[in-house]
């Protein structure tokens, strides 16, 4: 399997990870419908830490059901590809067509509960992350959102206090000034 693939090369880069990397293996290779949002446990997600031309900035939902400040991204709904599915994400989730995946790796790994709404239960985002860049900065706020910023990478605690989101800003920092 791909992700499994990608999944045990970004454990070998992120050794400190290995807790949240052997769960995530664990539920990839033992759950035949990982990919899909019917799967009670949890559901594996693509995201996007989409960053502006520069690479100062990363674009952050204000997440309508979450009522939290966000990387855009979403469900694979069975879709087994999920770099696709962050690039789809972030199309849709931002109305900028002009994106592209930055590095072929995944950028970051984050299993995080969902709490229960309406009729779904209690569930896990198994979610892989990308490093996108945006090919504008001009974006439309849909449906998912309450609003969509472009928030400076050296101000996301202005904006939130989440430790995945807090981790993403950290190893964009190293990995940026590789890009510098």
């Amino acid at each position: 399997m791909a992700l499994a693939d990608a999944i045990a090369l970004y454990m070998q880069r992120y050794p400190e990870e290995s807790d949240t990397c052997g769960r995530f293996l664990d539920f990839v290779r033992r759950e035949p419908g990982c990919f899909l949002r019917s799967t009670r446990e949890g559901h594996v997600t693509g995201s996007a830490w989409v960053v502006d031309a520069r690479g100062s900035h990363t674009l952050l939902t204000h997440h309508r059901k979450l009522d939290k400040w966000l990387q855009l991204g979403g469900h694979a709904d069975g879709d087994h590809d999920i770099v696709r599915v962050a690039l789809t994400e972030a199309r849709e989730e931002s109305g900028i067509t002009d994106v592209r995946l930055l590095h072929p790796e995944i950028f970051d790994l984050d299993i995080h509960v969902i709490p229960a709404r309406l009729s779904d239960p209690e569930h896990l985002h198994f979610d892989v992350r990308y490093v996108v860049l945006a090919g504008h900065a001009d974006h439309v706020v849909g449906q998912e959102s309450f609003n969509l910023e472009w928030v400076p990478v050296d101000r996301l605690t202005d904006f939130t206090n989440e430790e995945s989101m807090l981790r993403m800003a950290r190893k964009w920092n190293v990995l940026s000034a590789q890009y510098a």
